[in-house]
């Protein structure tokens, strides 16, 4: 198989039980709440013509899709727009999903594209922000990351432990399985997103003055969900990197 079904493969295999966790689909009011209101000041105003690439089984979509956007989802793996699909009908959400590879946007002048933890499964994440910028010649990006791999010595600590406390604790794994070490190595991103590489390729890909912040609300609002030990340890910090 190429690499692209391999990436096919894997998130079809994972489409059944991702949405199982919270830190793919939060249960939590004040969590949702912190995420919708990110995503309803870094979108433009509604209602907005919105590609969401990498939507997965529609964590940002349907955040877009309740603010009133147009949306359209776009992914490579059709076990997860199936997901996406179902989770917006059981909403009476209107959200229009294509499947395809993220460097292939369908041929529209989209208002924003945002993107929520894709960029590392990319073969070519440059390839992929300068087709979005052709795709929204007129319009804004939103990255959606974290903090992980390692990036970063402290949170790459920080992470090995919170995983330990987690399987310690019996909760299900985030992913039916570890990411392949054979896919990841060919990735540019696959050992994780450093923030300054996201706004130098956000920059290079002609997107306009990319800026960077932290999201420290949702980050409360997901720690505060935590058990007391894992609280301790703080979340993975959440990043997004926006440009007009």
């Amino acid at each position: 198989m190429s690499l692209l079904d391999d990436i096919r493969q894997y998130w079809d295999d994972d489409a059944a039980t991702y949405d199982r966790t919270p830190q793919h689909r939060p249960t939590s009011p004040a969590v949702m709440a912190a995420w919708t209101a990110t995503l309803e000041r870094l979108l433009p105003p509604v209602p907005a013509k919105v590609l969401d690439c990498g939507a997965g089984t529609g964590f940002l979509s349907l955040i877009a899709a309740r603010l009133g956007h147009r949306v359209t989802a776009l992914d490579l793996s059709p076990g997860m727009l199936e997901q996406l699909t179902r989770s917006a009908a059981a909403e009476h959400l209107a959200v229009e999903v294509v499947h395809g590879p993220a460097d292939e946007p369908p041929a529209d002048d989209f208002d924003a594209v945002m993107e929520r933890h894709l960029l590392w499964t990319l073969p070519d994440p440059a390839a992929a922000l300068a087709a979005w910028r052709r795709a929204a010649p007129e319009g804004r990006l939103v990255i959606v990351s974290s903090l992980f791999g390692t990036v970063d010595p402290v949170e790459a600590v920080r992470g090995r432990l919170r995983h330990r406390l987690r399987r310690l604790r019996g909760t299900p794994p985030e992913h039916h399985a570890e990411y392949p070490a054979e896919v990841r190595r060919h990735l540019p991103l696959g050992t994780g997103t450093d923030p300054a590489r996201l706004v130098e390729l956000a920059g290079s890909a002609g997107w306009t003055n990319p800026r960077l912040e932290r999201l420290r609300d949702v980050e409360w609002a997901e720690r505060r969900e935590l058990p007391l030990a894992e609280r301790l340890l703080g979340v993975t910090p959440r990043l997004a990197v926006s440009a007009r």
